[in-house]
């Protein structure tokens, strides 16, 4: 069982946002770039997967720019065992990536697909589920456990407003990973000179037959405003007259 997983250069989660001073976009030189956390658990899933015998090989897949390469590079260093590299400069949006990834299903003929269940730069959560849109296939969701159970069919337990759901599905089918499904290893130093040596496959999107055509635009962006200092409170009676008085909350 083949199994393919998305990653994404985003900016490192524990870097600090600036807004561009044209308010064009968030400021990317000179950042610290890392692998979307959503989908180094996606990509620690499938290597489990691979470690229990039920996957046979585990392909990391990212659309990007050159740069990209690096995220690509850390996957092999976890356990994938190949890499594609869907080269752009271009801006790409949820449904390009689908689009792209759909091709890359077409030309793989994976039994499963896991992505992280959102990126932390633009928080979408849209390209799975559009995925198993555009492909047909059952999805899971927001999981946060994979089982397979006798004659390979998925249960997936996924996250809800109300609980906890659990879903069962035939393959192949789209899982996207929930911070709860694992906690993701760490690429050790000689595996991560062995990937350096790695060949990684590069395609494009007009290769694959996907038009990256823009149809969203980003107006402007702004700073969240800063949050105003608290106050103190004396009693209990003086806290409800100010919520009912100048909050207006009750």
């Amino acid at each position: 069982m083949r199994v393919l997983v998305g990653v994404k250069r985003v900016i490192d989660y524990a870097v600090k946002i600036r807004v561009k001073p044209d308010k064009s976009a968030v400021e990317t030189a000179n950042v610290k770039m890392s692998m979307n956390p959503f989908d180094e658990i996606a990509l620690e899933e499938a290597v489990r997967l691979k470690e229990k015998k039920v996957a046979s090989e585990v392909v990391a897949m990212t659309v990007g720019p050159t740069s990209s390469q690096e995220q690509l590079r850390t996957a092999l260093a976890m356990g994938a065992d190949r890499a594609i590299h869907v080269v752009t400069d271009a801006e790409t949006l949820p449904l390009h990536v689908a689009k792209i990834f759909k091709a890359l299903v077409e030309k793989e003929d994976p039994s499963v697909v896991i992505l992280g269940k959102q990126a932390i730069d633009d928080d979408s959560n849209q390209t799975g589920q559009m995925l198993a849109g555009l492909l047909g296939w059952p999805q899971g969701t927001f999981a946060s456990e994979v089982q397979f159970g006798e004659g390979g069919a998925l249960q997936v337990t996924r996250e809800t407003d109300g609980g906890l759901e659990t879903l069962a599905m035939n393959l192949p089918a789209i899982v996207t990973a929930d911070l709860r499904l694992n906690e993701p290893r760490y690429a050790t130093l000689p595996n991560i000179m062995k990937a350096k040596k790695k060949k990684i496959d590069k395609l494009t999107p007009e290769g694959l037959g996907v038009e990256l055509k823009k149809h969203l635009s980003v107006l402007q962006i702004d700073e969240p405003p800063k949050r105003a200092a608290g106050i103190k409170v004396e009693s209990v009676d003086e806290l409800l007259e100010k919520l009912r008085n100048e909050a207006k909350v009750i």
